[in-house]
């Protein structure tokens, strides 16, 4: 059935298909709200309202006149950038538009009925809905007290194809130590893979693992320009990792890549001091806003990313929508933390808006 299901998925891919939780109303459900009105604070979906650096805006406003042409070579131009970059070889980077798009076909190439995947509790949904979809069990392992991931409770699933770690977690903003990454890679099933997104990891200026796949280890991990680079509705990001694992997820991805993307993220890994000097604004707004909340006596979960997760103390899906009401727009619950909404850091002037609109839907 399974196997069936991924042949069907390359024939749907190679056609140009979108699949089903890629679709709209996947997207719907998770960060994709629509009719927000022009003069709303829009932080619910985890974007860096600073966009592309400068550099990166030049290079994507450059190439779009030569859009008529795939230009492949940017592509390799951006795999070797972010290899050198990370210390491995060209082969070891597989260029995407954005950094879902490897989840979901890691999870259709390591998961399936025999093969579980295993991810965080609360944690990024996308994962674990196409392995859903496939018909691949799902293991939700609660955060630990800490809000790391359980990396013992992790490995101790027998069946597991693929373990998930979003490292700063979404949608907590935490971070799980290196010492347990590399002991879940050590210790986890055989045959098994060990996926780390590092979406965030710029953010909170954390030590990246691309060093246990220049070593050889059953790693993956993913990279995204929709953060810290502020490339989100550009769509850039990659997968880096042994090129026979590298093999085993690209019969699912077809076509060229955009090439707004592809240059804008080259010239965003050459831009000089461009990490943390974004890494020190966003920390600072973030630092300003948990003082606020401190002052207020408000519980939130202490966040190293550009979002955290702020306890309302009642159903939160209520307090979004009165947040909607005043114009600022919020992010998700977590069916396991339903009074719990995650909230994105924006400019100073969005979390002033931010701040006004808490206080009057919190206080009614």
């Amino acid at each position: 059935m399974n196997l069936s299901r991924r042949n069907l998925f390359r024939s749907m891919l190679a056609a140009g298909a979108t699949l089903p939780f890629h679709g709209e109303a996947a997207l719907a459900q998770l960060s994709m709200v629509s009719n927000i009105p022009a003069d709303a604070v829009k932080i619910n979906a985890n974007e860096n309202p600073m966009g592309p650096c400068p550099e990166a805006a030049e290079a994507i406003y450059s190439v779009v006149k030569k859009g008529g042409r795939y230009l492949y070579e940017e592509t390799f131009i951006f795999q070797k950038a972010l290899a050198d970059q990370e210390g491995v070889k060209p082969n070891y980077v597989q260029a995407y538009a954005g950094s879902s798009l490897p989840l979901h076909h890691a999870v259709m190439a390591f998961t399936g009925a025999a093969k579980s995947f295993v991810t965080a509790d609360p944690g990024y949904e996308a994962g674990e809905r196409a392995a859903q979809f496939i018909g691949a069990k799902v293991h939700g392992i609660p955060l630990r007290p800490d809000y790391s991931h359980d990396v013992r409770k992790m490995a101790a699933i027998p069946d597991a194809g693929l373990i998930y770690i979003c490292n700063p977690n979404n949608p907590t903003g935490t971070l799980t130590s290196r010492q347990d990454i590399e002991w879940l890679v050590a210790n986890k099933p055989a045959g098994c893979v060990v996926m780390v997104d590092e979406a965030y990891i710029h953010i909170a200026g954390a030590q990246a693992v691309t060093d246990l796949v220049a070593a050889e280890k059953d790693v993956i991990v993913l990279r995204t320009f929709s953060k810290l680079y502020g490339m989100a509705g550009l769509r850039a990001g990659a997968a880096i990792a042994r090129p026979d694992l590298l093999e085993k997820i690209r019969p699912f991805h077809a076509g060229a890549l955009p090439v707004t993307g592809m240059v804008g993220a080259t010239a965003s890994l050459r831009a000089p001091n461009l990490v943390p000097e974004r890494r020190k604004i966003i920390k600072d707004i973030r630092e300003q806003t948990f003082a606020f909340l401190d002052q207020r006596k408000f519980k939130y979960v202490p966040s190293v990313s550009n979002k955290f997760m702020l306890d309302v103390g009642r159903p939160g899906r209520e307090v979004i929508r009165a947040m909607a009401a005043e114009k600022v727009y919020i992010g998700r619950v977590w069916p396991s933390w339903p009074n719990y909404v995650r909230v994105t850091i924006g400019t100073r002037e969005d979390m002033a808006s931010f701040q006004a609109a808490l206080l009057k839907v919190m206080n009614t």
